[in-house]
């Protein structure tokens, strides 16, 4: 069964010029000539990626309460041979797709029950559990950082990022509970997935101490076209820097 996941269609192609802020672009579209601003939904820094004239793809909404009329969708890679996602709810939904599809061996045994559950003083994005009753929180991370094949992140300090690392730690210490990290690449170009330490060490930290713990630390890399994402097979993750 695919684990695919659609853009919205017809997607406008433009040329970024800047970021005047974490959640807004402004772009040229090439067709109607048009300067426009656009939300983008990631507020990762995407320094490699956000370059003057880099080709992004656009989705327009029609909603007249919106602030702009346009989102972000994909941005051309760098290397200008595929696309990255800048969705940050498709790696959330090829997520769901890779656990109720059981594409992750290690959690092939386990059944998806829903998502977004409270427990303790997080929001979980799934809960699953197994036939033997246990149950585990899972939480999914989308990965746009790439270097030499290696997937990183994050791409921006994320103290919320590690708070909830060291709380899925805190989870598998309970009696009949695990918990799970996936990391979902928005980008093909990635064979396994560490931490950047250079960037937030307090992250790299705590995902080294949730390895020890025993959290399950899994990923999944993504294909990315015009269409959309498709998750494409399981990747290694690190808690290392180095690997």
């Amino acid at each position: 069964m695919r684990t695919f996941t659609s853009f919205p269609e017809n997607l406008i192609r433009a040329k970024f010029i800047e970021r005047p802020n974490r959640f807004i672009v402004k772009c040229h579209i090439e067709e109607s000539n048009e300067l426009a601003e656009a939300h983008l939904p990631d507020p990762g820094r995407l320094l490699e990626l956000l370059v003057p004239d880099t080709v992004i793809y656009l989705s327009k909404s029609d909603d007249p309460k919106r602030k702009t009329k346009y989102s972000a969708v994909i941005i051309e890679r760098e290397d200008g041979a595929g696309f990255v996602s800048v969705n940050t709810i498709m790696p959330n939904k090829l997520a769901e797709l890779a656990v109720k599809n059981r594409v992750l061996d290690s959690l092939k045994d386990w059944n998806y029950i829903r998502s977004e559950f409270t427990k303790g003083k997080s929001r979980w994005d799934m809960l699953l559990s197994s036939n033997d009753g246990r149950q585990m929180a899972v939480e999914v991370k989308g990965v746009s950082l790439a270097e030499e094949g290696k997937g990183l992140f994050p791409d921006a300090v994320t103290k919320r990022g590690a708070k909830h690392v060291r709380e899925l730690a805190e989870i598998t210490l309970e009696d009949n509970w695990e918990s799970a990290l996936i990391f979902v690449t928005q980008r093909s170009d990635i064979a396994s997935v560490s931490p950047a330490e250079h960037i937030d060490p307090e992250f790299a930290a705590a995902l080294s101490e949730a390895d020890k713990a025993g959290v399950h630390l899994l990923g999944l890399r993504s294909e990315v076209t015009l269409r959309g994402m498709e998750i494409v097979e399981e990747i290694p993750v690190s808690s290392k820097s180095d690997q």
